[in-house]
Protein backbone atom coordinates (compact mmCIF):
# COMPACT_ATOMS: atom_id res chain seq x y z
CA UNK A 1 0.00 0.00 0.00
CA UNK A 2 1.33 3.64 -0.95
CA UNK A 3 0.11 7.23 -0.15
CA UNK A 4 -1.08 8.77 -2.39
CA UNK A 5 0.76 11.04 -4.87
CA UNK A 6 -1.64 14.01 -4.29
CA UNK A 7 -0.46 13.91 -0.52
CA UNK A 8 3.06 13.22 -1.15
CA UNK A 9 3.37 16.32 -3.74
CA UNK A 10 4.53 20.07 -2.36
CA UNK A 11 1.95 21.79 -2.85
CA UNK A 12 -0.63 19.75 -1.26
CA UNK A 13 1.40 19.73 2.13
CA UNK A 14 1.28 23.55 2.69
CA UNK A 15 -2.59 23.46 2.45
CA UNK A 16 -4.02 22.96 6.06
CA UNK A 17 -5.34 19.88 7.11
CA UNK A 18 -9.10 19.03 7.20
CA UNK A 19 -11.36 16.43 7.52
CA UNK A 20 -11.90 15.69 4.19
CA UNK A 21 -8.44 14.75 3.54
CA UNK A 22 -7.75 12.12 6.08
CA UNK A 23 -9.79 8.63 7.10
CA UNK A 24 -12.86 9.02 9.42
CA UNK A 25 -12.36 9.43 12.87
CA UNK A 26 -10.44 12.48 12.36
CA UNK A 27 -11.51 15.29 14.86
CA UNK A 28 -10.00 18.52 14.25
CA UNK A 29 -11.49 20.59 16.92
CA UNK A 30 -11.94 24.27 17.86
CA UNK A 31 -8.93 24.74 19.76
CA UNK A 32 -10.62 25.40 22.81
CA UNK A 33 -9.68 23.00 25.38
CA UNK A 34 -11.52 20.94 27.99
CA UNK A 35 -13.15 22.86 30.99
CA UNK A 36 -13.58 19.58 32.63
CA UNK A 37 -14.16 16.07 32.97
CA UNK A 38 -17.42 13.70 31.50
CA UNK A 39 -18.74 12.13 34.61
CA UNK A 40 -19.37 7.87 34.41
CA UNK A 41 -22.54 8.34 34.82
CA UNK A 42 -22.88 10.80 31.47
CA UNK A 43 -22.69 14.10 33.40
CA UNK A 44 -19.87 16.62 33.04
CA UNK A 45 -17.91 18.02 36.09
CA UNK A 46 -16.08 21.35 35.27
CA UNK A 47 -12.97 21.91 37.35
CA UNK A 48 -12.58 25.54 38.07
CA UNK A 49 -9.19 25.66 37.88
CA UNK A 50 -9.46 25.14 34.48
CA UNK A 51 -12.38 27.62 33.38
CA UNK A 52 -10.87 30.76 31.59
CA UNK A 53 -10.98 34.24 33.81
CA UNK A 54 -10.47 37.49 31.93
CA UNK A 55 -9.21 40.72 34.75
CA UNK A 56 -10.53 43.92 33.07
CA UNK A 57 -8.67 47.28 34.22
CA UNK A 58 -9.83 50.11 36.35
CA UNK A 59 -11.84 52.02 34.17
CA UNK A 60 -11.79 54.78 36.62
CA UNK A 61 -10.86 58.14 34.66
CA UNK A 62 -11.74 56.14 30.91
CA UNK A 63 -12.03 58.76 28.87
CA UNK A 64 -12.66 57.29 25.32
CA UNK A 65 -16.64 56.66 24.96
CA UNK A 66 -17.95 54.37 22.16
CA UNK A 67 -18.84 55.54 18.73
CA UNK A 68 -23.04 55.06 19.56
CA UNK A 69 -24.64 58.00 20.75
CA UNK A 70 -27.95 58.18 22.93
CA UNK A 71 -29.16 61.49 21.24
CA UNK A 72 -29.71 60.05 17.45
CA UNK A 73 -33.03 60.15 15.95
CA UNK A 74 -33.69 58.02 12.91
CA UNK A 75 -32.97 60.04 9.71
CA UNK A 76 -33.59 58.80 6.08
CA UNK A 77 -31.23 59.99 3.39
CA UNK A 78 -30.83 63.59 5.00
CA UNK A 79 -26.81 64.66 4.11
CA UNK A 80 -25.55 67.90 4.83
CA UNK A 81 -22.81 67.85 2.20
CA UNK A 82 -22.37 66.73 -1.20
CA UNK A 83 -20.56 63.66 -0.44
CA UNK A 84 -22.97 61.90 2.28
CA UNK A 85 -22.35 59.35 4.81
CA UNK A 86 -19.06 59.26 3.24
CA UNK A 87 -17.70 62.32 4.41
CA UNK A 88 -15.28 61.79 7.59
CA UNK A 89 -15.31 65.49 8.76
CA UNK A 90 -19.05 65.48 8.27
CA UNK A 91 -19.05 62.45 10.76
CA UNK A 92 -16.92 63.80 13.03
CA UNK A 93 -18.36 67.55 13.34
CA UNK A 94 -21.50 65.74 14.47
CA UNK A 95 -19.94 63.48 16.93
CA UNK A 96 -18.56 66.31 18.69
CA UNK A 97 -21.94 68.60 18.42
CA UNK A 98 -23.87 65.76 19.48
CA UNK A 99 -21.91 64.18 22.18
CA UNK A 100 -19.58 66.93 23.68
CA UNK A 101 -16.72 64.62 23.83
CA UNK A 102 -13.22 64.88 22.27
Amino acid sequence: MQLTRALLGMRYRKLRLTTKDVNKGFYKGTGSGAMGRHTKYGGYKIEWSRVRTYVCPSLEGFKLTPFVTNNMRPTYGVYNDANGPRNPANYLSRWKSENGLD
